[in-house]
Order: structure tokens, then C-alpha cells, then sequence
């Protein structure tokens, strides 16, 4: 084992997890950290497509799916891969001009990166779907839209129609 390894300190066990966000770093070589990246990318992505997969449920509770959300899940994923690819990208450069003189980048870009991507694809989607729906109920209460909100089921009453965030909350979610 060469030395950068013998020196690595992260959490020692055995489960797949602990494997998976604290691996031994990749050795020294361009094409040793480039294998050492794509042997993550599978869990990568399937870990994250999870987080998209929870993200697209709580839409799909919310809203129909339009033809402009399987093109944004499309988008997401390719940008995911094209931020993962960079840390490759990074930590081989880092290498080649620091060297030894700088730890292993590999295991803290990969849990960071995959922090951050879980996290924008649960996050930023919440956020959207929020402010959509602020948006409808600034909507109706100053604009007066609410009569496609404020039909009621078949064989309940209608709420009053001048509180359309009442229908909002109650029709629609």
C-alpha cells in the first residue's frame, strides 16, 4: 500500500454505507482516480435517482406530470453526470499539479458531491413546487380566479368563493 493511503484516517467498518461515503482514496495516477470515480458512479446515480424518484412522487401528488417535468429529470440527470465527471476532473488536476503535497480529494468531493446532489434534488423542487403554488394563491387572492379552485367534490358545498386560499388547501391538496 503506498503512503498516502497508510495515512488515510476515515471511519473504519464494514458496512457497505461506511464503504461507500468513506473510501480508501484512489492512487496517485490520472487513470487510477478516472477508475477509482466511475466504480462510484452506479451508486451515484442510483442514490440520487432516489431522491428524484421521492421529489417526483410528492409532484405527482401535487400536480400531473407535464411533458416539462420528464424534460427537467432528464436535464437533472445529465447535469448530475456532468458534475460527477469534474470530480475527476479536479482531483486529477490537483494531483498532477500538487501532488503529494495535497491529500486525496476523491472520498471528500464524492460525499460532498453526493450531499449536494440529493440535497438539490429534494430541496429545489420543494422550493419550485412553493413558490408555483404561492404564486396561484397571489393569484386568486388578487387577481379573483378562484372559481376553477372553489368547486367543490360532487356532494360537498362549495367553500365561499372570497377565500380561494381556503379552496387552494383544500380542493387541490
Amino acid at each position: 500500500m503506498s503512503h498516502h493511503m497508510d495515512s488515510y484516517a476515515g471511519p473504519r467498518g464494514d458496512g457497505a454505507l461506511v464503504q461507500l461515503l468513506y473510501p480508501a482514496p484512489a492512487e496517485r495516477r490520472t487513470g487510477a482516480i478516472i477508475r477509482w470515480w466511475e466504480k462510484r458512479r452506479l451508486p451515484y446515480n442510483l442514490i440520487v435517482g432516489a431522491g428524484g424518484l421521492m421529489t417526483l412522487g410528492l409532484h405527482t401528488l401535487v400536480h400531473s406530470i407535464p411533458g416539462e417535468t420528464v424534460e427537467a429529470i432528464v436535464a437533472v440527470g445529465v447535469m448530475a453526470n456532468v458534475a460527477y465527471t469534474l470530480g475527476s476532473i479536479v482531483e486529477a488536476t490537483v494531483n498532477h499539479v500538487w501532488g503529494r503535497k495535497v491529500l486525496p480529494l476523491g472520498p471528500m468531493l464524492f460525499r460532498e458531491g453526493l450531499l449536494f446532489s440529493v440535497g438539490l434534488t429534494l430541496i429545489l423542487p420543494t422550493i419550485i413546487l412553493t413558490a408555483g403554488a404561492i404564486a396561484r394563491i397571489m393569484g386568486w387572492v388578487f387577481a379573483g380566479e378562484p372559481r376553477a379552485v372553489c368547486r367543490a367534490p360532487p356532494g360537498q358545498r362549495r367553500l365561499p368563493l372570497h377565500c380561494p386560499w381556503i379552496s387552494f388547501h383544500v380542493w387541490t391538496f
